[in-house]
């Protein structure tokens, strides 16, 4: 049986993406299909691994994409969507230095953000859309637009694994996606 499915793994993964101040209100393990993840950064540099705020750097537009299977971790908080991966996989990166852009799209870069880290939490005001329809063997479907562009299209199943160390999987996945708005499915 994988780790994945322990409830303690789950929450030590995600307490390193959750915002200051707030708490997990319901996580789950759950699967991505496909990943497309926009973010456009001003006065920095970029390196292999990372993004590194300088004053004389320019703006950089990234989009971080997958699309497989692959196994996450998703949780709200008081206002906050995060997604991260169970276990570290690859991704196609797309870079485009100095992109004409309006202000409002760019973000601030105030310390070295890895490129794993870039898209593993939002606002739940920066919904866009989310599309939640039943799926087969109960699980949902689950397709989440951002209003910067990315978007998440995920399967969460209706069980937290076979060995029963994810006990609040049922009761969290009801409560992401009646936060999500799509009520109880």
């Amino acid at each position: 049986m994988s780790d994945f499915f322990d409830e303690t793994i789950m929450r030590d993964t995600l307490e390193k993406y959750i915002p200051a101040g707030e708490t997990m209100l319901a996580g789950i393990h759950a699967i991505a299909k496909e990943t497309s993840v926009i973010g456009i950064f001003e006065k920095c540099i970029r390196t292999e691994n990372s993004l590194i705020p300088d004053e004389n750097g320019g703006t950089v537009a990234l989009n971080k994409k997958k699309f497989s299977a692959y196994d996450i971790y998703l949780a709200i908080t008081q206002s906050s969507l995060v997604i991260t991966e169970c276990e570290k996989y690859s991704y196609f990166y797309q870079f485009k230095d100095d992109p004409v852009v309006s202000e409002s799209e760019i973000q601030k870069l105030p310390a070295e953000l890895s490129l794993d880290d870039i898209g593993t939490c939002y606002p739940l005001t920066d919904i866009q859309t989310c599309d939640i329809k039943k799926g087969w063997m109960g699980s949902v479907k689950c397709h989440i637009k951002m209003k910067n562009g990315s978007y998440f299209k995920l399967l969460l199943p209706k069980l937290g694994g076979l060995g029963g160390d994810m006990p609040h999987h049922t009761k969290y996945r009801e409560a992401i996606i009646a936060r999500l708005g799509g009520g109880s499915v």
